[in-house]
């Protein structure tokens, strides 16, 4: 039997209290479509998801750790993150399995979605990935949960992005610390506390369900089979959210550990023409820390520096991208730079870490992927990927380890991981040669 083409605006309707109501409809084959999607059920506490970014790489004699497993030693780079060892988990031997059209570019990517930069340019400011990054993965999932889908930031004054959403569109991050800590924590912000939650809207939405039921009984008999089992797990995904906003009505979760920070200062002006770095990004940090702990948002991403930065740091003679080309030898200013940039990412694992939840912290209920843009500065280079994983992901993942793959492997491994980690359930990440289908059993409990 031919069934019937439906209309993408197709609604199921009903009526609540003598209103109209209506709810959309998942992605159909009859509307000659072929994806279905699902909601997270909520459990426990809820995951969440951070991406810390700096550019110009590393140097790799100084920062791939010895020993392997859980039997390794801090390399000189990593030094700084010695208080936080035990949560740290060191990525050796990735490489991003993608061509290197775009330096400092197609390494983010790589890692990020998987997939090659479009719109190929001279340089990474007039080039865009071409599909949605992990961060917009995680906000896909959980993000209506939340009052922010995302948040991102960048310390360095920037209008560049690694978050996209889709491919071309990308997520500008904020570059004022008063303006996110405003944007997070001024007005509609309510510090969460054990007394009930009174919406009017909670009670109307959980009816909503039973009043379209008999539209959409009628629907079922008009679709395929495998549309009904899309529709089955829509309707399901509606009922879990109804079934959230009423445990939240009665008891609302106890987010013990949401503290409104100190507001920073409306400005960091320079000082002797270099940018105010470590200041802007723990006050930026403190703001972000605090966002995921009040369940603000379960998305964000910090970017120290922009790929191809070349911010004057304190003590340096030049600017960072500028020494990682002309600095002869083993570089020794490079190295004190990412010696900076490391005791801050140090400082956003330390601020998770310090941020109690239940038996646990909230470092221990999510996942914070580290990253550059390339393994060595001078050369571009996107193979042994410098990569640094912290958090637990709710029991998924382990913890202070030095993962060394065995042989080269692709980058994209990694994101296979830590989705999957944070309990979406894909079957594949990136796209092309930078496609995979599995992740490192060695990083999952």
């Amino acid at each position: 039997m031919k069934l019937p083409r439906l209309s993408r605006r197709l609604l199921l309707r009903g009526l609540v209290g003598g209103s109209a109501v209506a709810i959309g409809l998942p992605a159909l084959e009859a509307f000659l479509s072929s994806n279905g999607d699902a909601l997270a059920d909520g459990s426990g506490f809820p995951s969440r998801f951070a991406w810390w970014f700096f550019g110009n790489g590393v140097h790799l004699d100084r920062w791939v750790p010895t020993g392997s497993g859980a039997n390794w030693d801090l390399s000189p780079q990593l030094a700084p993150l010695v208080a936080v060892k035990n949560e740290l988990t060191v990525v050796s031997g990735l490489r991003v399995d993608l061509p290197n059209t775009v330096p400092h570019g197609s390494g983010p990517a790589g890692v990020l979605y998987g997939g090659p930069i479009l719109n190929v340019g001279d340089s990474f400011d007039n080039s865009v990935f071409g599909g949605p990054t992990i961060d917009q993965v995680v906000a896909q999932a959980y993000g209506n949960a939340t009052r922010f889908r995302s948040l991102e930031a960048s310390v360095e004054r920037t209008t560049e992005s690694l978050s996209y959403s889709a491919p071309g569109a990308a997520n500008p991050p904020e570059t004022s610390p008063f303006a996110l800590f405003q944007r997070v924590f001024g007005a509609g912000f309510v510090e969460p506390g054990n007394s009930p939650i009174v919406d009017p809207r909670v009670a109307l939405r959980r009816s909503v369900l039973d009043a379209v039921g008999e539209d959409a009984k009628s629907l079922q008999k008009q679709v395929s089979a495998s549309d009904r089992l899309r529709l089955e797990q829509h309707y399901d995904g509606i009922r879990a959210l109804e079934q959230q906003l009423a445990k939240l009505e009665e008891d609302p979760p106890n987010l013990a550990g949401c503290k409104k920070p100190l507001s920073p200062a409306e400005n960091y002006p320079d000082q002797d023409g270099r940018p105010q770095m470590s200041a802007i990004h723990r006050v930026m940090a403190d703001t972000l820390v605090m966002a995921l702990a009040c369940d603000a948002t379960r998305a964000c991403s910090l970017m120290f520096s922009k790929p191809v930065s070349n911010i004057l740091y304190p003590g340096a003679p030049s600017g960072h991208h500028q020494l990682t080309h002309d600095e002869p030898g083993p570089q020794p200013e490079v190295h004190k730079i990412i010696l900076q940039i490391m005791a801050e990412f140090a400082y956003f694992i330390e601020r998770l870490q310090s941020v109690k939840e239940g038996d646990g912290t909230l470092l221990d209920h999510m996942v914070v992927l580290g990253f550059s843009d390339c393994s060595f500065g001078k050369s571009h280079a996107i193979d042994n990927y410098p990569l640094l994983v912290s958090g637990g992901a709710n029991g998924a993942l382990k913890k202070g380890l030095h993962y060394r793959a065995p042989a080269p492997e692709s980058a994209s491994k990694l994101g296979f991981t830590l989705l999957r980690a944070l309990g979406i359930p894909i079957t594949s990440f990136g796209e092309g040669k930078g496609l995979v289908t599995q992740g490192i059993a060695e990083l999952e409990t």
